[in-house]
């Protein structure tokens, strides 16, 4: 048992190390992976379960307790980083489908990792694993409403199927999930160092199967869908931060969750929504925020973590 724990800590440790490698192997030799284009959906539907194996229902409670502070979170969530994306398209003039790719990423809920970057940067968590999880359950609607908002001009897009898409591959597995824990939560207790891996394991199958997918395109734009990214993330983190601050007058202990819920997106969906409903090349924007949102997030985590005058955890008015 010891044994196995050591390994699911060294898979979940080393998670960037694991991208880096087998991206590198789909790029020089993408033909085993090429056939695996099918295989994201039921990936990405893994994932979601194991985020519906985590959630018990005090991670909604402060929306009753502190609906203010959720509520903020959750309408910056939706209005910065799709809005974020669509100025960075145009600033760059991405080509169409890389520019719908970054789009469709602003639009997905906040990710898992937030939680993660919160719990580390010693930010408000409860706040972060409240907002993730409401506008998790919100991404059927607001996603495919905003996409083809922004996106819409852009390439066709098929608003219905992105709804019916999104509720099979998140709301159901995350029910399902969620079920389970309430029906076995002492088994599910037991698995809780198994499920982590489940998840990093299906996010590196991911990426590694769009890399093999845009293998001979990634030469041309992978430098400037890379700078997109980078750009996306990091404004979506200092506006996070900075709206939060200002505008909702809340406390750093607060607005350091509300940052990591805003840049960091639950970009495998993008990845999945994009491969099944437009190209693969709009997938390569998912797939980069993927790597580059763990890196970013850690730095800012640690920085945030460091930081002698990090003692603000008063709860905002």
């Amino acid at each position: 048992m010891e044994t196995a724990e050591k390994l699911c800590k060294m898979i979940t440790k080393y998670f960037t190390v694991w991208v880096v490698l087998f991206a590198a192997l789909a790029f020089f030799e993408p033909g085993p992976f090429m056939g695996m284009g099918s295989w994201v959906t039921w990936l990405l539907s893994l994932i979601m379960l194991s985020m519906g194996l985590t959630m018990t229902p005090k991670d909604f409670k402060l929306v009753l307790t502190r609906p203010k502070d959720v509520i903020f979170g959750i309408v910056l969530r939706y209005a910065i980083m799709p809005c974020v994306a669509f100025g960075v398209g145009k600033v760059l003039g991405l080509d169409p489908m890389l520019a719908a790719g970054l789009i469709l990423v602003g639009c997905c809920p906040s990710g898992t990792a937030s939680n993660v970057m919160t719990f580390i940067a010693k930010g408000d968590t409860a706040l972060s694993v409240t907002i993730s999880s409401v506008n998790t359950l919100l991404a059927p609607i607001l996603t495919p409403a905003l996409f083809m908002v922004l996106a819409g001009s852009l390439i066709p897009i098929d608003a219905a199927a992105l709804l019916l898409d999104i509720c099979k591959v998140v709301l159901v597995p995350i029910i399902i999930g969620i079920g389970i824990r309430v029906a076995a939560s002492k088994t599910v207790d037991r698995l809780a160092g198994i499920i982590p891996v489940v998840s990093v394991v299906a996010i590196v199958m991911i990426i590694t199967i769009v890399v093999a997918l845009n293998a001979q395109r990634l030469a041309t734009v992978a430098g400037i869908a890379a700078l997109a990214v980078v750009l996306h993330n990091c404004l979506g983190l200092s506006l996070g931060y900075g709206v939060s601050r200002s505008l909702g007058r809340m406390s750093h202990h607060k607005s350091k969750a509300v940052a990591f819920e805003i840049g960091m997106e639950n970009s495998g969906l993008a990845v999945a929504l994009a491969l099944a409903h437009l190209d693969p090349m709009a997938a390569i924007p998912g797939a980069i925020f993927s790597v580059w949102h763990n890196f970013s997030g850690s730095i800012l985590a640690g920085y945030w973590a460091s930081r002698s005058d990090d003692g603000d955890s008063e709860e905002a008015k």
